[in-house]
């Protein structure tokens, strides 16, 4: 018998099936590529063969089609291992979920077969120079010429940018403002299309990141995901599961920290007793392990809502996605703490958490956005 705060029995069929991929593909690995910039394409391939590719694309797609708690628990199991590698394979679902679901039928009959198993890997295009926080400002254009668009300008942060073969990216077709964006699945190797150098970043090294280049780039109208000046819509609501996912994410990754921390602090000797004894760190663990709880039980409540289309949706995704990322950065700090000057060191894992989770309260939408997200829809009755 289970209840409402529970997980199903399948839930937890799921969320074991991607520990296991995890502590076997990932964990084992996460260190090197992160020390030595590797992007793990192989093991990425690997986790779209459980479905990890598609996984809440429709099954009559060719999907898993499941809902926004499974993703959210998969994209929680693999941050335990790599937060930067869970983070890329949730983009990569977030804009096949968008063709899935606002796309024509020829559209998904030319994408879907090859991002489903990720032998090509699509990236999410929104963020330019200076259109960040303030997306629905975004300049890069496209001009309608017969049957094709003719696009130019550039995005910038583009996770998979230069390695990625697939770029869904929002373009001013109109008016300035929301309602003037439009959607366009574009390919890398379309003339016109190049890549700035690889970002060097604090933290995400197991995954590229790089600005996009459009100059006069023909993209065939059928290319088009929804009707033209939907694009900003199909934005926002492919971010809803984002942003659940990179919180889900900032889980992972805390909870792996968390279990460092618990471990160390046993293990280490300081005035003739393991640091454990101490109530000062015992009262840091139970704080880190009490306020992680909090972040997942709302996290995990929001992905309900996402799920079942609520109309606090949006709110509930905001607020989730605000206080994961920013529990997880509190929690991994206060693991490093834990550690001492061993956690400044690379020979333990904390140092990359740390780096990789600080990046989850400025993307998918900075967490002074999410306030804003947030108190907007609490104000509007």
């Amino acid at each position: 018998m289970t209840n409402q705060f529970d997980l199903t029995d399948d839930q937890r069929e799921i969320q074991e099936l991607a520990r296991r991929f995890t502590a076997d593909a990932i964990t084992p690995h996460a260190a090197e590529w992160d020390e030595k910039h590797i992007f793990p394409r192989d093991t990425i391939r690997a986790a779209a063969e459980l479905g990890f590719g598609g996984i809440y694309v429709s099954e009559s797609a060719g999907g898993i089609g499941l809902g926004r708690l499974e993703a959210a628990l998969i994209m929680e199991a693999m941050a335990y291992g790599c937060p930067s590698t869970s983070a890329f394979i949730s983009i990569h679902n977030m804009a096949a979920w968008m063709i899935d679901t606002f796309g024509s039928q020829a559209l998904k009959a030319a994408y879907l077969p090859d991002l489903l198993p990720m032998t090509r890997i699509a990236s999410y295009c929104l963020t330019e120079a200076g259109a960040g926080s303030d997306a629905a400002s975004l300049k890069t254009k496209a001009v309608k010429d017969g049957d094709h668009y003719v696009v130019t300008g550039s995005k910038q942060f583009i996770s998979g940018g230069g390695e990625n073969e697939v770029y869904l990216v929002m373009v001013r077709t109109g008016q300035e403002g929301p309602k003037g964006i439009s959607c366009l699945v574009i390919d890398k190797d379309m003339p016109g299309v190049s890549f700035g150098a690889q970002e060097r970043k604090l933290g995400w090294h197991s995954q590229p990141t790089a600005q996009v280049n459009f100059d006069a780039v023909r993209v065939p109208v059928a290319n088009l995901v929804g009707a033209e000046g939907q694009g900003f819509a199909i934005a926002m609501a492919g971010l809803d599961g984002g942003r659940l996912n990179i919180g889900a994410c900032s889980l992972g990754g805390a909870q792996r920290c968390i279990d460092e921390a618990v471990q160390y602090t046993k293990d280490r000797k300081q005035f003739g007793q393991s640091i454990a004894d101490f109530q000062n760190t015992q009262f840091m663990l139970a704080d880190m392990e009490t306020e992680l709880q909090a972040a997942r039980t709302l996290l995990y409540a929001a992905a309900v809502k996402v799920t079942d289309n609520a109309p606090d949706k949006t709110r509930f995704a905001a607020m989730a996605k605000r206080f994961a990322t920013d529990t997880g950065s509190s929690v991994v700090d206060r693991a490093l703490q834990l550690h001492g000057g061993y956690g400044y060191l690379m020979d333990y894992p904390v140092e990359r958490f740390w780096r990789d989770l600080r990046v989850h309260s400025i993307l998918e939408g900075t967490n002074q956005v999410m306030r804003m997200i947030i108190a907007r829809d609490m104000l509007r009755d």
